[in-house]
């Protein structure tokens, strides 16, 4: 794996992909998959990004099959209209990669259906996406699902007791919370899936420290992080780079199945991608199964 870049992808021709989120990361996910063959559905909540998304997509790569698909992680209705749409559009679908994210808003914000911003987009959106394409999935020829963490995971915890942060809203803690309950999911998909069947290799994956908009558009370009990503930019790797665990799990014949995969540098911050140990509080199968369980409830998705 020394040095891998997005040059490595095998040929991803026949295999069809959706990378939920339109710039950034989400963006340089699809490019990839375009440029190994693979048929790319760009998902997000806004047709202009996405429309740029697929126009710069189709210069770079002549011929890519790519297009737009819209969705709001942060409204079910709009994650089933999504994954409706797909059903009777596809036989079958290869990739999924649970990308898109909101980071560090400074005041508490919610869904439309209610959930605290971080968490219901973050985690509970792609919870609900991820269920409503498993039949696809399981249709796939060798499904893999990246669910997106973070470096911020490893200092994250669940809070049972008050898991919306209705009683005290700290912007990095509940975003740390969202993207540890987005590691959770991965390692415990890839359990379900391996128990019941369904032949999915379920993956987490982050991409260390990269030069996103995520900050500035979420926290705000004049908060801490926003002025740090403005005027240190030297901290950060590019965008490219900070994709290339995701690529690597979605497509390498390598990536192990409920493992995590991040940079090999500096603490996991930067570099190519390796194989590294996801956070022990991702790991324990109870708090998985609780949070599974509420989130079930929350979404009204279940994994049948």
């Amino acid at each position: 794996m020394t040095k891998w870049t997005a040059k490595d992808i095998p040929s991803q021709a026949g295999r069809t992909a959706v990378v939920t989120g339109t710039g950034g990361l989400g963006y340089e996910d699809a490019l990839g998959l375009a440029r190994a063959g693979a048929r790319v559905i760009i998902a997000g909540r806004s047709p202009q990004k996405g429309a740029e998304a697929v126009r710069r997509i189709k210069q770079a790569v002549p011929g890519a099959d790519v297009r737009f698909g819209l969705v709001d992680l942060g409204n079910l209705a709009s994650i089933t209209r999504f994954a409706d749409e797909l059903a009777r559009d596809l036989p079958s679908l290869d990739i999924l990669i649970n990308n898109a994210g909101v980071m560090t808003p400074p005041e508490r914000k919610t869904t439309s259906d209610g959930f605290e911003l971080q968490l219901g987009t973050n985690y509970l959106g792609h919870f609900a996406l991820t269920g409503r394409l498993l039949p696809l999935l399981k249709r796939g020829n060798q499904p893999r699902v990246v669910s997106l963490g973070s470096v911020a995971a490893r200092s994250g915890a669940i809070d049972f007791d008050d898991l919306q942060a209705e009683r005290g809203y700290r912007a990095m803690n509940v975003y740390s919370q969202s993207k540890l309950a987005c590691v959770i999911f991965a390692i415990e998909l890839d359990r379900r899936s391996q128990a019941a069947g369904w032949g999915i290799k379920s993956i987490a994956a982050h991409p260390g420290v990269s030069r996103t908009e995520l900050i500035p558009n979420q926290a705000g370009s004049l908060s801490a992080s926003g002025l740090i990503r403005r005027f240190m930019p030297f901290l950060f790797q590019p965008v490219w780079q900070g994709a290339l665990p995701t690529l690597y799990a979605a497509t390498d014949p390598g990536a192990v199945s409920g493992a995590s995969y991040g940079p090999d540098r500096l603490g996991g911050t930067r570099g190519y991608p390796t194989l590294e140990k996801a956070p022990e509080r991702a790991t324990n199968p109870a708090t998985a199964a609780k949070l599974w369980k509420i989130s079930e409830e929350l979404t009204g998705v279940t994994f049948a």
